[in-house]
């Protein structure tokens, strides 16, 4: 097994049963390539398993930069004129928001007989049919994305499902920490996100075959353990080039990003080769006050105008009426009184009571986040939304929304008085360091002893983790909730005695609220305990639709 990458060898313990390699080159109008490719067949325990490892050479003809010359550039297609096939494209941007559109459609208006076999690295792949990488993905000028969510991307799917473009999931808040490794010079580092999941075992499927057989898997991480807990290390994630999009940009290249538009930005221009920002206002040197300078000229390489306008991609607003007090954000509760109606409002009123006046918050999608409808007046927290905000507001009004201000979710939302907003890397730092005091998530199952999957079911589902394992990977110090429907649409249980479905995080919910009832986790144990229950539900029913073993509370409470 000598000859192996070093990926493949870490596989081990496996017996190898086949090898093939193979070595092509081609040539285009404007680079010489050559691709190294390995098929391998291993046998595990498991049966055999199918992996590839392939490797690009590029010329090292990668675009130059020149100190002293002016970054200016007069337009987006002079701009990238000289960006590589085989390069890896670092692309800022969180949905729609923050996305370098101009120099995209540059990218793309070289079509991929100049410009081909690009990795690109960002959070999602736009919109489809809309904007972002999305465009990039239509023209089949990317080979490969390294990102943390699909989201509703069906051309991406499409093509990743038969082969023609690999897909690396990785969390959102490892992407963030492995691109700022990389602009600071520290080649890995170890991280709590991930433990005890297909990240750390590399059971990712990252490309398929013609057939939709999977021909490459994630590589495994290296483990070690720290003050009793397992780390994994990631290594750092640098590009060639990366696009970004500022507000404000000085001739010196110092930059000015607003609200949620920074996300990935900053990191992005440290961690490349080449630098390009598109700017919607260019200013001349000393316009900027130091102190409002985001991103130091020294990480910037060359600026071209925007062009193209800033979008939202889910455009969400309030109704003027009844608007009353909104420095609170509230997303509107469930109206009416069907069934399912009450049943999501009865969980979002008792998840309610975990946001405690002056709580640091996260709140999944879905469920979760209709609980601070349910807070008593003059009850107050700050909600932290990962893509970069501390203070989330409600829905703007519709004449209000701003493309720079969306939630995770990417919708539009406001900011209350008193937010802040701030790079990924920082968000992430609040929520793996244990700075938010409650995480309130939706589950697809979670298990007798705190295990929690929500983001993928095999050969049905498949949109990638986003932020959820970050979330999740400090369940000492944040506690985490999950809010959620009791049974499955299929009827089946949803709090079940182990978790078939490939896991979030493991031991990490403390609390199980959904409309039959409460349970409290004891993550040491691995075990539940029946605390409360819904009006008009009685013991054995909720013993008949759970699938995990619980015990009784002595004092059993019915849930409001």
């Amino acid at each position: 097994m000598a000859g192996l990458p070093r990926a493949l060898r870490q596989t081990a313990p496996a017996l190898l049963v086949a090898r093939q390699w193979a070595v092509s080159t081609t040539s285009t109008a404007t680079r010489p390539s050559s691709k190294l490719s390995l098929r391998v067949r291993i046998q595990t325990g498991h049966g055999v398993r199918s992996l590839s490892y392939s490797k690009h050479w590029r010329s090292q003809s990668l675009p130059t930069v020149t100190r002293g010359e002016s970054r200016l550039y007069a337009s987006a297609d002079d701009a990238v004129a000289d960006i590589r096939s085989g390069s890896v494209i670092l692309s800022s941007g969180f949905g729609l928001c923050g996305v370098p559109e101009t120099l995209i459609e540059a990218i793309r208006q070289r079509g991929p007989e100049s410009l081909h076999s690009l990795t690109a690295v960002s959070n999602n792949a736009g919109a489809e049919g809309r904007g972002g990488l999305a465009l990039l993905i239509e023209s089949g000028q990317i080979d490969r994305m390294i990102m943390s969510h699909l989201g509703s991307n069906k051309i991406l799917e499409k093509k990743y499902l038969t082969g023609k473009i690999a897909v690396e999931l990785c969390p959102q808040g490892t992407i963030a920490e492995r691109i700022r490794a990389a602009g600071s010079g520290i080649p890995a580092f170890f991280t709590p996100t991930g433990g005890h999941t297909f990240i750390q075992q590399g059971e990712i499927p990252v490309r398929h075959d013609a057939d939709g057989n999977v021909v490459e898997y994630g590589k495994p991480r290296e483990t070690r353990i720290f003050n009793g807990r397992p780390f994994l290390m990631e290594t750092a994630l640098p590009g060639d080039v990366a696009i970004l999009r500022a507000w404000k940009v000085d001739k010196a290249g110092n930059c000015v990003f607003r609200y949620t538009a920074k996300g990935f930005a900053p990191l992005m221009a440290k961690a490349a080769k080449v630098a390009i920002v598109e700017a919607e206002n260019i200013v001349e040197v000393g316009e900027i006050d130091p102190n409002d300078v985001d991103l130091a000229g020294i990480f910037i390489d060359r600026i071209v105008p925007a062009t193209k306008p800033s979008q939202v991609e889910i455009l969400k607003t309030r109704s003027p009426e009844g608007d009353g007090d909104a420095k609170q954000a509230k997303p509107a509760k469930l109206r009416g009184s069907s069934d399912a109606q009450e049943r999501r409002n009865r969980i979002a009123r008792r998840a309610g009571k975990e946001l405690k006046h002056g709580f640091y918050v996260n709140l999944g999608i879905g469920i979760p986040t209709l609980a601070p409808e349910f807070l008593p007046p003059g009850h107050q927290v700050w909600i932290q939304s990962e893509n970069g905000i501390l203070g989330m507001g409600p829905y703007p009004l519709p004449d209000d929304a701003d493309p720079d201000i969306v939630n995770a979710g990417k919708e539009s939302v406001t900011l209350v008085p008193g937010a802040a907003t701030f790079d990924s890397s920082e968000s992430f730092s609040m929520i793996r360091g244990g700075h938010v005091d409650v995480s309130i998530l939706g589950a697809l199952q979670v298990s007798a002893a705190g295990d929690l999957a929500n983001y993928m079911i095999p050969g049905k589902m498949f949109k990638g983790m986003g932020g959820a394992m970050d979330l999740v990977s400090n369940p000492d110090n944040t506690k985490i909730v999950v809010a959620t429907e009791h049974v499955a649409k299929d009827g089946s249980s949803k709090v079940v005695q182990s978790c078939s479905l490939p896991l979030t995080g493991a031991r990490v919910v403390s609390t199980i609220i959904t409309d039959l009832c409460v349970f409290e986790v004891d993550r040491k144990k691995g075990t539940l305990t029946l605390t409360e229950i819904a009006p008009g539900v009685d013991v054995e029913e909720v013993r008949s639709k759970t699938d995990a073993a619980f015990s009784v509370a002595d004092d059993l409470k019915t849930m409001e």
